[in-house]
């Protein structure tokens, strides 16, 4: 098997290799990618989330050593929406490249007034500002359940107000199964990055009337995250909405949105 790393902020996963096709998801910088095809400047590829697409060679960085250096390498999270990464310590710096929430990068030495030098994948270094990192979360126990629930529900709400974007996962612009999906792996949890409950993954289905924040509602073609007391966060595109909003289940709450509750297939739990 062949493995690449994504060295861009955003790579585009489309579902056929032509710029013109699909988006169907986002790979971030950072991330490790298994190679299944090569065609003409193009890769197929299956993400650690199971995902697959098509995306350019170029925003990947092929090569046994960079993989396995960036597998031993310490790692930390990008927690702000959008991080530039300067040659210098100081904000008059040039980018030397950016990241999105949700990309990865590796720290080198001890942050230094407030600044953390980092490394990208591809080996690039330059200075981030060090409160825009934060720990890398591979795994998760059940025995956290309520820290881990609203763990998963500020994560959601930190998209609040982001443009909708079909197949996007990033505060540039986000899709409701992107949204959901990317609250529960920031928090170390692998679930379908589609609005579907499968059973490779531990998104299991619960009868509605025990729900609890942080647990999914699935409707034809759509997923949200349940925040408690009748209310929801999601992206969506429809209904005159155009990003990530919360509204409710309840029809006498101002934000009640009437269009979808009578839809509801299932409620999905991890827990």
């Amino acid at each position: 098997m062949e493995y690449a790393l994504i060295k861009e902020a955003i790579a585009p996963l489309m579902e056929l290799p032509d710029r013109s096709s699909e988006l169907t998801d986002e790979a971030l910088c950072g991330m490790t990618v298994e190679i299944l095809e090569r065609r003409d400047g193009w890769a197929r590829v299956r993400t650690h989330y199971r995902y697959e697409g098509w995306v350019i060679e170029a925003s990947l960085c092929f090569g046994e050593s960079f993989v396995r250096g960036w597998d031993a390498a310490s790692k930390k999270t990008v927690l702000q929406a959008y991080a530039d990464v300067l040659d210098e310590p100081k904000v008059q710096g040039h980018p030397v490249g950016s990241v999105t929430r949700g990309g990865l990068l590796s720290p080198v030495g001890q942050p230094e007034d407030g600044w953390q030098r980092v490394r990208f994948c591809d080996g690039r270094e330059g200075f981030t500002w060090g409160a825009f990192l934060g720990e890398q979360i591979t795994s998760w126990d059940k025995k956290d359940e309520p820290a881990l629930r609203k763990a998963l529900v500020n994560t959601a709400l930190g998209y609040f107000g982001t443009q909708y974007r079909w197949g996007g996962k990033t505060p540039l612009g986000i899709d409701c199964s992107g949204l959901c999906s990317m609250a529960y792996l920031m928090n170390g949890v692998l679930i379908c990055r589609d609005a579907h409950i499968l059973p490779e993954f531990p998104m299991r289905e619960i009868p509605f009337q025990e729900i609890k924040e942080g647990d999914l509602l699935f409707f034809p073609g759509h997923v949200a995250m349940y925040l408690g007391d009748s209310r929801y966060i999601h992206a969506t595109a429809g209904n005159n909405c155009h990003g990530v909003v919360i509204n409710s289940l309840d029809p006498k709450a101002p934000d009640y949105r009437a269009d979808l509750p009578g839809k509801l297939l299932c409620a999905g739990s991890i827990f």
